[in-house]
């Protein structure tokens, strides 16, 4: 049986090399899925460790309070009324600081909040109109996993006091100040100097998307000066201790709700959202991207299915006196349908295998070029395969069978 199934194999690495421009062609659209489903899995599942990751450094205690939800959501049933969630009230520094003083399980808090699409400036040169700049409490940064790499954060006095002081992130340092050090510079937003007290250190992007390292970080009284003072915040709560996290949660909605006028019965006017639920939020996202993509893939691999039923229906014409030299000679119908299977799946197998291959080339050209965050999945890789091996069994079985039922004596007559 094994001396059998490697003859079969011989026989089908035989014909692909007699035919290599027609066996490149077929194998074509089993490789281009197989490649997609790679590269979408690579690209998926790193994110999904980076967010992991980004997520982690926040701490096991931290949770946020927002106006509006966070993360995504999926389905009927989760559907957001928005025009009521904008009539909210907004969130503002004084709940931030009621927070901290009427919530025994709360160690601290921190408020952000954001201006996008802000064009950073100095003597020399400037950025393109695409920086956040984000007004934050002295504890913010802590509580958000920002650490500074090179100088200092702002403190209490001069977020009191409204000075004109910033924290660069990466990108916006290395525009600006490619050749010198960045702190004791001096910078201008909307035409008003700042001093840079410190750069960030690299955090990279969130969803391959959002640049966590182009951002200008400046005390909140001098944000709220520069880009008005009826804005809404963010809060980041941090409770005493990971056991103490849903206490404090419920101690927050409880102040919240009475600074707020909340009716007993009615739903609140805030959100809250855990580190874990907004990484599940955006691993739910993934989850459906990952179903799209299969969905794809799956076309293109029926694509390469069809290709392959062609050309061993081809194949089958073409060597029908073969068969029936075989057949007379002793070969059983078995034998034959083994055969053709066998090429069939092994012309697929092949081209997922080179499918593969491509799927890790620009797995690794993403990461080193683009900067993207990639890992492939091993249980990807297994799938790819199957898909490939399994695709090549289901659409080769009916030009075996066909083989496999010719007549040995009108085989034979075949010209």
């Amino acid at each position: 049986m094994i001396r059998a199934f490697f003859d079969n194999l011989r026989l089908a690495f035989g014909t692909f090399v007699a035919h290599p421009l027609r066996t490149m062609l077929t194998l074509l659209g089993i490789m281009i899925g197989v490649s997609t489903v790679m590269t979408m899995m690579a690209l998926l599942e790193g994110l999904r460790l980076k967010v992991n990751k980004d997520f982690s450094q926040l701490g096991a205690n931290v949770f946020r309070v927002d106006k509006w939800p966070q993360g995504f959501r999926f389905g009927g049933g989760n559907r957001m009324n928005w025009n009521k969630i904008a009539q909210r009230p907004q969130l503002t520094v004084d709940d931030k600081r009621a927070l901290a003083e009427h919530c025994p399980s709360v160690s601290r808090t921190g408020a952000s909040s954001w201006q996008p699409a802000q064009r950073v400036r100095t003597g020399d040169t400037e950025t393109q109109a695409n920086v956040f700049i984000i007004g934050a409490t002295v504890e913010y940064p802590e509580l958000s996993g920002i650490t500074i790499a090179r100088g200092r954060m702002f403190n209490d006095t001069e977020e009191v006091d409204g000075r004109r002081v910033a924290v660069l992130g990466p990108d916006v340092a290395d525009k600006l100040f490619p050749s010198v050090d960045p702190v004791g510079q001096e910078i201008r937003l909307k035409g008003r100097p700042y001093t840079v007290v410190g750069v960030m250190a690299r955090r990279g992007k969130i969803m391959g998307m959002f640049n966590m390292d182009n951002q200008v970080m400046i005390p909140m009284t001098t944000f709220f000066g520069a880009y008005g003072k009826r804005r809404n915040v963010s809060i980041s709560v941090e409770a005493k201790d990971a056991d103490s996290v849903d206490k404090a949660m419920e101690e927050v909605i409880r102040v919240m709700r009475q600074r707020r006028d909340v009716a007993p019965t009615a739903e609140n006017n805030f959100e809250i959202s855990t580190n874990e639920s907004m990484a599940k939020s955006l691993n739910d996202l993934s989850n459906v991207v990952t179903a799209a993509t299969f969905g794809v893939c799956l076309l293109s691999l029926i694509v390469g299915g069809i290709g392959i039923l062609n050309i061993m229906l081809v194949s089958v014409t073409e060597r029908t006196r073969e068969i029936g030299v075989r057949k007379a000679l002793g070969a059983r119908r078995l034998r034959i349908l083994a055969q053709f299977a066998t090429e069939a799946v092994a012309l697929s197998v092949f081209g997922g295998l080179i499918g593969i291959g491509i799927g890790f080339g620009l797995a690794f050209l993403g990461r080193w070029m683009l900067g993207l965050y990639t890992a492939v999945p091993a249980w990807a890789v297994l799938l790819s395969v199957g898909m490939s091996s399994g695709v090549g069994l289901v659409f080769g079985i009916y030009p075996a069978a066909r083989a496999a039922r010719l007549d040995p004596v009108e085989a034979m007559r075949s010209e």
